[in-house]
């Protein structure tokens, strides 16, 4: 028997709103809106755009060695992490491979972590076995996750609560909106500047009802979250990176941060340290994650073989769409090594045809983050 599908505090309000409701990562999520997944992607990108994400988890860990216990599970700098400021990291096997990727703020007095849907019960029982007796999990059930996303995002957030202009990039506070203290963040899965929003469950509704009221704001569904980030290049775990890429076939070098690279004062100690910091010394890895850009106008999907001017077998598509910003099909892919230079000509094979696509440096759409 198929298991029943969770849903968000806002799963009312998505079938209020006409939403076309799909299964994902075991909850029931709006993949689109009457706009269609086109317009809410270029709405996104010109206005504002309203996601629900509340089917992430979202995670707390308190005690005062909790950076150092979650340190020694990623290879970012969580120890020296600012009070207010939040940074993305990846849990890592003895492999290399990437187990989730997350996000962690320092909120002062205790560590709040936001990991992917699919991985929540996997990253939970990989925390609770690494964690030492005197640092506690606490999994947060009562509370609600929103992103606002677009070039109007401060504009519109800004009327429940000024105070949310002054954050840059990276930049997280506890925030009164409509009366409730909210844990906002200023990021995004698009590329584009905006927030992200915690609000306690039961007050969720009333704030997305608030935020939709405002005529730069339009909801937008599953469909255009993924064009977006795809354009931005930006990774979906389970499909541009899982537990059998390491980071640097993952082209993921800029989330290891220096302190735990081979010559930082804190290096190593993390799952898989030796394999991923020879090959950032060697760069010896077989293939790497690569964006393409289609020649013609024919969408490449996630699991499209690759090959090069001689039909051998070259590599495959994690991630593809047409990018309406872009006006161009965009994919992300992993390619031989050899293969993985800008402007080399690759062929996806569509439907037993061969089409062309050239290797492009990603973001392909510049990416619009705020840093003051």
């Amino acid at each position: 028997m198929s298991q029943e599908l969770l849903v968000t505090p806002l799963h009312a309000l998505h079938i209020e709103m006409g939403a076309k409701m799909v299964p994902f990562a075991g909850y029931d999520m709006p993949v689109q809106y009457a706009l269609g997944v086109r317009k809410e992607h270029i709405h996104c990108r010109e206005a504002a755009g309203l996601f629900d994400v509340s089917h992430m988890g979202q995670l707390r860990l308190h005690g005062e060695n909790a950076a150092k216990a979650l340190e020694a599970l990623v290879p970012v700098d969580i120890i020296d992490l600012p009070a207010g400021k939040q940074r993305y990291a990846f849990f890592t096997n003895e492999q290399g491979g990437i187990l989730d990727d997350l996000m962690v703020t320092n909120f002062g007095d205790h560590l709040f972590v936001v990991v992917n849907a699919a991985c929540k019960a996997q990253d939970i029982a990989h925390l609770k076995a690494n964690m030492p007796a005197d640092v506690e999990l606490e999994l947060i059930e009562d509370r609600a996750l929103l992103a606002l996303q677009g070039p109007k995002a401060a504009e519109v957030l800004a009327r429940l609560n000024p105070a949310v202009s002054d954050m840059v990039f990276m930049d997280a506070a506890k925030v009164e909106l409509m009366g409730v203290e909210c844990l906002v963040s200023r990021s995004g899965y698009t590329g584009e500047d905006g927030y992200e929003i915690s609000v306690p469950a039961d007050k969720s509704e009333a704030l997305a009802r608030e935020l939709l009221s405002q005529a730069e704001v339009e909801w937008i569904g599953l469909g255009a979250r993924d064009s977006l980030r795809l354009e931005c290049g930006l990774c979906l775990y389970g499909h541009d990176i899982d537990t059998t890429t390491t980071p640097v076939e993952a082209s993921l070098l800029w989330g290891i941060s220096k302190p735990r690279r081979a010559d930082g004062e804190r290096a190593g100690g993390f799952p898989g340290a030796d394999l991923i910091l020879e090959q950032i010394k060697t760069k010896d890895v077989s293939r790497k994650r690569v964006g393409l850009i289609g020649q013609s106008k024919a969408p490449v999907r996630e699991g499209s073989k690759l090959f090069d001017a001689d039909e051998n077998e070259i590599g495959i598509v994690t991630s593809g769409t047409f990018g309406p910003t872009k006006g161009a099909p965009v994919a992300m892919a992993y390619v031989k090594t050899e293969l993985a230079a800008i402007g080399t000509e690759v062929f996806a094979e569509v439907r037993g045809k061969k089409l062309p696509m050239t290797v492009e440096k990603m973001p392909f759409v510049p990416q619009n983050y705020y840093r003051g």
